[in-house]
């Protein structure tokens, strides 16, 4: 006989994700219920209704019911009257916040920085812009016997350096012309002026990463790329720098700037920013049904 049920879903649970060995009598299961809610609502359908929320967790609509009330007079889900639909609530936020706040921007670059070392050769770094320089926050040296010579708390002027570059292109234009204007940086080595600022940091901001060849300092070579949080907003960035004379043009934009690039996004991840995986189709709307 056919199971007429056999395309059916089964019930999402955070169970199924706990250590085979706990001890299952202090779980509390309505908290494990509502949890699971949050969980449904964060996935790729992010408005659902009463029905489906459900369906999904395999519960009764009564019991679901009382579970999406008690989550939305906390403000964790928010209903739509309009299209009877249930999404996330703004008190979500400030679990996230305060989740990504206890980790130091340094903690969590660390280990990615060690592998951008390991996979590339050439030392890591990851620095923030204060004011109109760019300060060195983290250093992975490379175990090659020439290295660069910057260090934690080094401070290189932004607007020549590749994290400096990355850094100024997240700026909004408002906040570059506080930083800068012709006078100063006709007095600057190499000079320049504003407008020729502007255009280089909208090319650096549309590229996404910048390489340079012995432009700042001769014989080094560098890749940066940015650092973004969870609101998009760039917060830092990361390079590797390289002896130029073991390197080339064709590598720099190459196999470094994929590494580079990569790292930047992991570490980003790792700081609540979402990435959508390629072909990722966009979170479909639930069609309205009475609750």
């Amino acid at each position: 006989m056919t199971n007429k049920r056999s395309d059916a879903k089964a019930p999402i649970s955070l169970t199924a994700e706990l250590p085979p060995d706990i001890d299952q009598r202090y779980l509390v299961p309505a908290l494990i219920r509502g949890l699971d809610i949050l969980t449904i609502l964060s996935g790729n359908r992010q408005t659902l209704t009463l029905s489906e929320v459900a369906a999904a967790l395999g519960a009764t609509r009564s019991s679901a019911y009382r579970l999406l009330f008690t989550l939305g007079a906390l403000g964790y889900v928010a209903y739509d009257n309009s299209t009877k639909c249930y999404r996330l609530g703004p008190q979500v936020l400030s679990l996230g916040f305060g989740y990504l706040a206890a980790r130091d921007l340094v903690e969590v670059a660390m280990p990615h920085l060690i592998r951008l070392r390991d996979r590339t050769g050439w030392s890591a770094h990851l620095g923030e812009l204060h004011g109109r320089e760019v300060v060195y926050l983290a250093r992975v040296a490379t175990r090659r016997s020439i290295a660069s010579t910057v260090h934690v708390g080094t401070r290189l002027p932004a607007r020549r350096t590749t994290m400096g570059r990355v850094l100024l292109s997240g700026l909004p234009e408002s906040e570059i012309r506080n930083l800068y204007d012709d006078a100063a940086l006709a007095t600057e080595t190499p000079s320049t002026n504003l407008a020729d600022l502007l255009k280089q940091l909208t090319e650096d901001r549309n590229e996404g990463f910048v390489v340079q060849n012995s432009v700042y300092e001769p014989g080094v070579a560098s890749v940066a790329a940015p650092i973004r949080d969870m609101t998009d907003r760039v917060v830092a960035a990361i390079n590797i720098s390289a002896v130029a004379l073991f390197t080339n043009d064709a590598e720099l934009n190459g196999a470094l700037k994929t590494e580079v690039i990569a790292t930047a996004q992991a570490i980003s991840q790792d700081l609540g920013r979402h990435v959508a995986a390629p072909g990722t189709a966009p979170p479909r709307k639930s069609s309205a049904s009475p609750p």
